[in-house]
């Protein structure tokens, strides 16, 4: 039987039914102090879901928002270090793997600075979390300035940017790098494909893959994949969680997650000012984080952002919508804009063609439209392309990517992901950032101006 959260809504024909049926999924998935992504399949609190969340949650409940990211910031490591996963006590350690007594960031973590009373993994994702903070303030200002929220997490957000730029320099290039597939948000993207090669793969019978008890194996990372991330995962704890540059089988700089860190640097300037503190360090971060983006990860052949593999010292040849998403960095060179505009409409993305742009290459040689980031269309990431779009001037282009995600959000129950071009429903349902970013479309729907020109939002998003 279908439950009441798994059933389709007509977005186009309803609105206040689609926002109810949002609101009802993180109501659901609302534990009290978090939200989790998925009951079934994500019973945890992890790290960029909860700042998506936070930014659909402020259009239900401002307090609810702010302790989503309060809770998230409260496991932090004395590093700097938010991890990708806060893990909950209440729930059995065969729920979910790797699980707590996997990852023993207690007691591994403890050089690094891992809490003791609180058990988290080990690694990181991307930092959406100044972004979040600061549109969560903007919601409701004065009850944001009562509760005193900004200056609660501002000293925190500081030292995760710290961190990022200073441990994770690992290239010494000034961008952040990722040890981890999972790092990126985007597990099994086939740029991962040719650093993971280095990697053994872990023995089938060490671990057990919780996962598949929750999602169809056709849609999920394979079995071999997934050795190799828990190889990966295992070295970094044997090796106390410890950032040395040159020790790291898999080190990346990934453009999503530095495009993402420039957008927060942004924030955190914002935050700096309404807290009293001095923007300007966060505003120069900014730009040299910028400079180093377009220095690094540019590929001017490809018209697109592009990882760079560390160990190798290279530029990764697969194109993932991870470089795509610096369109939401204010104050790119035009030139790089004008090709990330056409790069997007082009046969790679073919956006305006089809609802909703896939998370890798059409044409690209690992294409898989139902298989997690090897092709299936992403709610988050297409909500930044939507941001973006409006940025540098494609309102237009903008609304009907919002109208075809608010669509898609509907008919596909909330869908984890679709097919980028059918917008069938793929991975679990009834989840958080689907529901929470539907909110967030619904509230910030207007109509197109016409596609005339760039626009100067300072932080490459509504408030």
């Amino acid at each position: 039987m279908t439950s009441l959260l798994e059933t389709p809504v007509r977005a186009a024909a309803d609105h206040l039914t689609l926002r109810r049926g949002a609101a009802r999924v993180l109501l659901t998935n609302w534990t009290g102090s978090s939200t989790v992504p998925s009951r079934g399949l994500y019973p945890h609190q992890w790290s960029w879901d909860s700042a998506f969340i936070a930014i659909g949650l402020r259009h239900l409940s401002v307090r609810r928002a702010q302790r989503e990211l309060e809770s998230l910031l409260g496991a932090q490591w004395a590093d700097g270090r938010v991890p990708h996963i806060v893990f909950s006590p209440a729930v059995p350690l065969d729920a979910y793997f790797p699980s707590p007594d996997f990852w023993r960031s207690s007691t591994a973590g403890a050089p690094a600075g891992a809490p003791a009373g609180t058990e988290t993994s080990g690694i990181v994702q991307p930092p959406v979390h100044a972004l979040a903070a600061w549109l969560v303030h903007e919601a409701d200002p004065e009850a944001s300035r009562g509760r005193g929220f900004l200056p609660r997490v501002y000293d925190r957000l500081v030292a995760w940017h710290d961190y990022l730029t200073g441990d994770r320099d690992l290239g010494g290039g000034g961008l952040a790098a990722m040890v981890h597939p999972w790092e990126p948000g985007m597990d099994n993207s086939p740029c991962w494909d040719g650093p993971l090669r280095r990697v053994e793969p872990a023995a089938p019978g060490s671990y057990r893959r919780a996962d598949l008890d929750h999602g169809q194996a056709s849609e999920r990372p394979t079995d071999l994949d997934y050795g190799r991330y828990v190889r990966l995962a295992s070295d970094y704890r044997d090796g106390g969680y410890a950032d040395v540059r040159g020790s790291h089988a898999f080190a990346v700089e990934d453009p999503c997650v530095n495009a993402l860190l420039i957008v927060s640097e942004h924030a955190l300037a914002r935050i700096a000012a309404e807290t009293g503190a001095d923007p300007s360090p966060h505003e120069a971060r900014a730009e040299r984080l910028t400079a180093a983006l377009v220095e690094r990860l540019w590929s001017p052949a490809d018209g697109m952002f592009l990882c760079r593999d560390l160990v190798g010292d290279e530029l990764i040849p697969e194109r993932s919508v991870a470089g795509l998403v610096p369109l939401v960095v204010p104050g790119l060179p035009r030139h790089v804009v004008d090709a990330l505009l056409d790069t997007v409409s082009g046969p790679a993305f073919r956006l305006g063609e089809v609802p909703m742009a896939p998370s890798y290459d059409f044409a690209g040689h690992a294409f898989d439209p139902s298989r997690y980031w090897r092709g299936p269309a992403w709610f988050n990431t297409n909500w930044l392309l939507e941001r973006g779009l409006r940025l540098y001037g494609r309102p237009r282009t903008a609304d009907a990517l919002r109208t075809a995600m608010l669509d898609a959000a509907g008919a596909s129950a909330f869908a984890e992901y679709v097919d980028p071009e059918t917008a069938e429903a793929r991975g679990t349902r009834a989840f958080g950032w689907t529901a929470a970013l539907t909110l967030d479309l619904l509230a910030a729907a207007r109509p197109a101006s016409g596609d005339n020109g760039p626009g100067t939002p300072a932080i490459g998003v509504r408030a």
